[in-house]
């Protein structure tokens, strides 16, 4: 039987894994990313790890069908090259997939939300399903799309960026240099600053400014604080509405949220389903199925070995 090997590339940790292609996780790996020192100490350290846990495994190089690279970014695939990683700029330009490469194995790099969403359609929420949207709510908001039962990439390979679809026009910044993005009213980050703002402004909370993020909202939210759940509320209803106009644009069988921020916050289903209710069409919404991942911390490493078998067809 064929294994594969993936390996999700995160700014703060390297994650990888052996798995089969059934989607069952075996021996995993996690360390640290070393930030800051050095192209070459991030490559041995993801070259350490994946050697580490195939010797624990006892899987040799030469049994792998595959290895799949989720890293972040926009990223050109053919080449295997980072061009952007704001996390990690000491990758940006470099050829990591040839870097690692090992024993003639192919390997594949992928961008990550696009890398979680093949593997919410092969081994999560997604199984069964050839239309679907991934959208990852964390400190940021992305996405993946999987159409007739492929990853829909688009023209530049940039196609999924959910959250920079603008859902309010004069809404806040957004460090893409648009404003009102969903990223800016939704994401784990803006509902952290919008607690921050309120508390700054006086408004009475159980909420402390000192370690304020998203999760600590949520807890409060959940324990009957006001400010929290208005903020919740209203952080899960623009993601509703962003999804509405996924469900009119794509027609998707199912919607699958993942990331941080909806472990933290399932409240959050409650305004997202409100939204759609009142925003998409009546047709496409109710052929359209709103759920939680299935994959949990495990997503990253199994998407990054779907990743091969997507490329494999």
């Amino acid at each position: 039987m064929g294994y594969l090997l993936g390996v999700d590339l995160g700014g703060t940790k390297i994650e990888v894994g052996v798995v089969s292609r059934e989607g069952v996780l075996g021996q995993r790996l996690r360390v640290p990313t070393p930030r800051g020192q050095g192209t070459a100490a991030v490559v041995d350290h993801i070259r350490a790890a994946m050697g580490e846990v195939l010797r624990r495994a006892e899987v040799a190089w030469g049994a792998l069908d595959g290895v799949g690279v989720g890293a972040p970014g926009p990223l050109d695939r053919q080449a295997g090259v980072i061009l952007e990683a704001p996390n990690l700029p000491e990758l940006n330009g470099f050829p990591l997939a040839a870097a690692l490469a090992e024993g003639g194995v192919p390997l594949y790099l992928e961008n990550d939300a696009n890398a979680a969403a093949l593997g919410e359609y092969r081994f999560g929420a997604g199984r069964g399903s050839a239309d679907l949207v991934y959208v990852t709510v964390s400190t940021g908001i992305g996405g993946g799309i999987i159409l007739g039962g492929r990853l829909y990439r688009g023209v530049s390979g940039t196609a999924g960026e959910v959250g920079h679809t603008v859902v309010e026009v004069e809404g806040p910044p957004c460090a893409c240099g648009s404003r009102g993005c969903l990223e800016t009213l939704a994401s784990g980050t803006a509902i952290a600053r919008q607690a921050a703002a309120a508390l700054a402004a006086g408004r009475e909370s159980v909420l402390a400014a000192e370690g304020l993020d998203a999760a600590a909202v949520y807890r409060a939210a959940g324990a009957g604080d006001v400010l929290a759940r208005e903020i919740t509320e209203r952080a899960g209803y623009y993601l509703g509405v962003g999804i509405s106009n996924l469900i009119n644009l794509l027609n998707p069988e199912r919607v699958i949220l993942g990331g941080g921020v909806v472990q933290a916050g399932r409240d959050l289903f409650d305004p997202v389903e409100r939204a759609v209710r009142e925003r998409a069409l009546k047709v496409p919404a109710a052929a359209c199925r709103i759920l939680p991942a299935g994959l949990g911390q495990d997503a990253g490493v199994l998407g990054a070995a779907a990743v091969v078998l997507e490329q494999a067809g």
